[in-house]
């Protein structure tokens, strides 16, 4: 008995109660009639006629693209279904051996074919083929034509059970991502009755830019910097110590951020500035007993309610600065913005030039775009991580079918083990841009390990790594600068914590945060004794800076190089300053002087950002080291002879390194008077 449902869902549950659950070894013959259905169920437009001439081909069933074979040899290869500047999508290969797009040699990962297809489960039987399809799509993105770049999305089908979203808005081919994330990228034909996920794939279809998480977060960071700026302002002209400002509005977002994501009861900061802007006297008692309990665990009277041990370094000294009603009012509507949209990698940028007095009046006008971070990182860090997981993915695959799931678990475990002990060193690392997207990127890797444990062994493989997980212990940063240091360790927080809460919900284990002492105060390239330059009448010495600031004088007693600390990877964008005059402008005579002495090595006619490159190339070429890869924006200046005897060196030393990756002349804005390009 067959029935037709009528009324304003009918096309969706006509779909799904013809397609749910046909399974059996017909997924090919089907996957353009169910796609095609699809897309009359959700009032998308059908995949055009393919042409002969596939150069028009944009939006098509069985898109050709070719695929040069190490022998010169050119074969034709077939997307299931492309659509430009959207989706390469791939339905899952057929269960049946000899299929047009079998994967030969490949193993069946998890279980056989008689195995149940449940929604959750400690056996999903089409997750080898889901795999195979994923990698043919991803691979048919470094196929596509020159002119067509690639798409940020890459969907894989599984015909009458559900859809595989991942998502890669760099739009550079690379390391797509589950998207939004492990606990939703997953789409079942059952979940297309929810508006929300009908609306999602209509965008990817017809709007997939949109779906970049960096396009809102940008503008609701933007608009927050701006009132944090209005209160930095003012209380500048009651003369507060810029260092207490900084560290008092840091508390007070982490405050907006904690209620948001539900870490504190939902808007009950928001509720405390609303009563304290009508009486603004209160303001500082009540604030203060609120981070005095944030800081203990324990009853928070301006809250009525008992809150979570936060701990860290933030609640240590909870001193509060007296706020007038306008300014108390800036932080409420600060409050009244959605802190879960907050993106961390440009987050600390915008707050370091809302506190600072001389970059507050250029707020917004230049950071370092996401994408160009991101670009550095997934070169530097993702790569060679991704590459061994893949490893990984087919020994497990090998042990499974051999019958030894235990040691599959065994691999996926050890890698897992790896990932959280990981470490990423910034040793410029400012206000945290690259260290937070590394963050990110590792946790999206971490979403597929996970992800492969319970195909391997179900919700049971996972007891015990609560707590074990990739965190901001493993990401280190030395900057000078003690404010924009403060800031890195509250962004790779907020960062951490948002993935904990979008991925897992509930309360993190307590205290909630803890001091690392992860990101340390500190030179990268000089360490000495300094001592501050006084005349003959004891005053002390001044000079003009490159600004035309009067600055003080040091001297730099016994110089030497400082230690780095042990990382796996090092990343960064060292601080452009340039050489010679420039040089001495901004650093001083005496800071070039003890820099000369502690790198002998080094010809003083290098540009500064060249004692960075250095160091790197110099851990990375020693005997035992844990350094595997390091990455940095440097100057296009590096071509030029003086700077690029630096890198000659290390070439040709009797353990050389080499440059696997480099891009000349990529466009590079910061928050600074002036910009680098990288190379």
């Amino acid at each position: 008995m067959s029935a037709v449902i009528e009324g304003e869902n009918a096309p969706i549950e006509n779909f799904i109660k013809k397609w749910l659950g046909r399974e059996g070894g017909q997924e090919r013959a089907n996957y353009a009639l169910f796609l095609t259905e699809l897309c009359d169920a959700l009032d998308l437009r059908h995949p055009d006629v393919a042409s002969a001439e596939h150069e028009t081909n944009d939006y098509v069933f069985e898109r050709v693209v070719r695929e040069i074979g190490r022998d010169g040899a050119v074969s034709n290869r077939r997307i299931d279904l492309y659509k430009r500047n959207c989706f390469v999508l791939e339905a899952k290969q057929s269960r049946l051996k000899g299929g047009e797009k079998e994967v030969r040699g490949q193993s069946d990962l998890f279980v056989t074919d008689s195995a149940p297809r449940g929604r959750r489960g400690a056996e999903r039987a089409w997750d080898v083929f889901m795999l195979n399809a994923r990698r043919q799509a991803e691979d048919y993105v470094r196929l596509l034509p020159a002119g067509h770049e690639p798409p940020p999305f890459v969907l894989v089908c599984d015909v009458g059970h559900c859809f595989e979203v991942y998502a890669n808005f760099r739009r550079d081919g690379k390391a797509f991502d589950q998207f939004p994330d492990r606990q939703s990228f997953r789409i079942f034909l059952e979940d297309l009755r929810r508006p929300e996920v009908r609306e999602l794939l209509k965008t990817i279809w017809k709007d997939p830019a949109s779906l970049d998480p960096a396009r809102k977060s940008a503008r609701v960071t933007r608009a927050i910097a701006e009132r944090l700026a209005a209160v930095s302002k003012a209380l500048e002209r009651d003369k507060h110590a810029p260092e207490d400002v900084a560290m008092f509005l840091m508390r007070c977002l982490f405050t907006m951020f904690a209620e948001d994501v539900e870490l504190l009861p939902k808007e009950s900061f928001t509720e405390v500035l609303e009563r304290c802007e009508k009486e603004p006297a209160t303001f500082r008692h009540d604030v203060g007993q609120l981070w005095e309990a944030m800081n203990s665990g324990g009853y928070a009277h301006a809250l009525r309610r008992t809150v979570a041990k936060f701990n860290g370094e933030f609640f240590l000294k909870r001193g509060v600065l007296p706020l007038g009603r306008e300014e108390i009012g800036e932080l409420r509507r600060a409050a009244e913005y959605d802190w879960r949209d907050v993106d961390p990698s440009i987050f600390g940028t915008l707050l370091e030039q809302a506190l600072d007095p001389k970059e507050r009046k250029r707020l917004g006008a230049h950071f370092t775009p996401r994408a160009y971070v991101e670009r550095l990182v997934v070169a530097t860090v993702i790569e060679p991580l991704r590459a061994e997981w893949g490893q990984v993915l087919s020994t497990a695959e090998r042990q499974k079918s051999d019958g030894r799931v235990d040691d599959a678990l065994a691999s996926a475990r050890a890698f897992h083990d790896k990932l959280c002990a990981t470490r990423v060193l910034d040793p410029a690392c400012g206000t945290g841009n690259f260290l937070y997207v590394s963050l990110e990127l590792l946790k999206r890797l971490e979403g597929e390990v996970l992800e492969a444990l319970a195909d391997l062994g179900g919700q049971e493989a996972l007891v015990g790594l609560e707590g074990h997980t990739v965190d901001p212990h493993q990401f280190l940063g030395m900057e000078i600068n003690p404010r924009a240091a403060a800031i890195a360790e509250l962004v790779l927080w907020i960062g951490h914590l948002q993935w904990h809460v979008r991925t897992k919900g509930g309360m993190p284990s307590e205290p909630i945060l803890r001091a690392f002492k992860n990101i340390v105060v500190k030179d990268a390239v000089l360490e000495a004794d300094r001592v501050l330059k006084r005349d003959e009448h004891g005053q002390p010495v001044t000079r003009r800076d490159a600004e035309g600031n009067l600055v003080e004088v040091y001297d730099y007693n016994n110089p030497r190089r400082p230690a780095w600390p042990d990382a796996e990877f090092i990343i960064g964008n060292p601080p452009f300053i340039g050489k010679g005059e420039l040089m001495r402008a901004a650093l001083g005579q005496n800071y070039l002087d003890a820099l000369a002495f502690a790198h002998p090595h080094m010809n003083e006619s290098a540009d500064f950002v060249m004692y960075w490159w250095d160091r790197a190339a110099d851990i990375l070429s020693r005997t035992n080291r844990v350094l595997k890869r390091f990455g940095f924006v440097t100057t296009n200046s590096i071509t030029q002879v003086f700077n690029r005897r630096v890198v000659e060196n290390w070439l040709r030393n009797k353990k050389p390194v080499s440059i696997i990756w480099a891009v000349p002349d990529h466009p590079w804005t910061k928050a600074a008077s002036h910009a680098a390009a990288i190379c």
